[in-house]
């Protein structure tokens, strides 16, 4: 199947690792949270209540989300549309973080949206990233790796993302926002996070992005 399974909580660097390796090897690279980030981004563009969990899991079984190879150089690893619009700074900003977590709490929502990542996965050739990928959409995946670090790196990761972009970002705000996100992430009853019981776990706190990528291209040659 050459399916490769990167979980981690947020900001830890799976995207820019899984984009990274999947182009190293050819792969299809494919970032289920951008999924979630649609929903959210959509449910707030129309002004749904985000505790209102009937109507966000309608959005996500109703809206085409389409995730693409990117169509700019400007730091972003795909495109991601939603309806013909390219949302994909957008579903990125802080208020599309500080409710992303809820959403993707909901059993509708992810069961809109695991069976079709599940489907992609199971294609083969795909390096795939998110929260619960191989605890539960592809638990059958060739290698897993649990992508971790410290809420203080990650948050720092995210102020530098946001700062490089020309936006204007708060540090501690971004760092509490991260640790309430873990709480959210790692607490809800529906699909937690954790590591896959046999998911190499990778602490990149005192590792940069090529050490990273290196120590996962090597477990896939194993």
């Amino acid at each position: 199947m050459n399916t490769i399974a990167i979980d981690g909580p947020a900001a830890s660097g799976k995207s820019t690792v899984g984009s990274k390796v999947a182009n190293a090897l050819g792969y299809l690279f494919f970032d289920t949270g951008v999924m979630y980030r649609a929903v959210t981004w959509t449910a707030l563009k129309h002004k749904v209540n985000i505790s209102d969990e009937g109507a966000v899991s309608a959005i996500a079984k109703d809206i085409p989300i389409d995730v693409q190879p990117p169509s700019t150089d400007d730091g972003r690893s795909s495109d991601v549309v939603v309806e013909g619009e390219d949302i994909t700074w957008a579903c990125r900003k802080p208020e599309v973080d500080a409710n992303v977590s809820a959403v993707a709490s909901y059993a509708g929502v992810r069961a809109a949206l695991s069976e079709q990542q599940r489907r992609i996965g199971l294609r083969g050739k795909v390096v795939m990233v998110g929260r619960d990928i191989g605890t539960v959409v592809i638990p059958e995946a060739n290698l897993k790796v649990y992508l971790d670090a410290s809420a203080e790196e990650r948050a720092k990761r995210r102020y530098d993302e946001i700062i490089a972009r020309g936006e204007d970002a708060d540090y501690a705000e971004i760092l509490t926002k991260v640790k309430e996100r873990d709480h959210v992430d790692s607490t809800r009853a529906l699909s937690p996070l954790r590591p896959a019981d046999d998911a190499v776990i990778i602490d990149s706190d005192n590792l940069d992005i090529n050490q990273v990528i290196e120590k996962i291209l090597a477990l896939n040659t194993r």
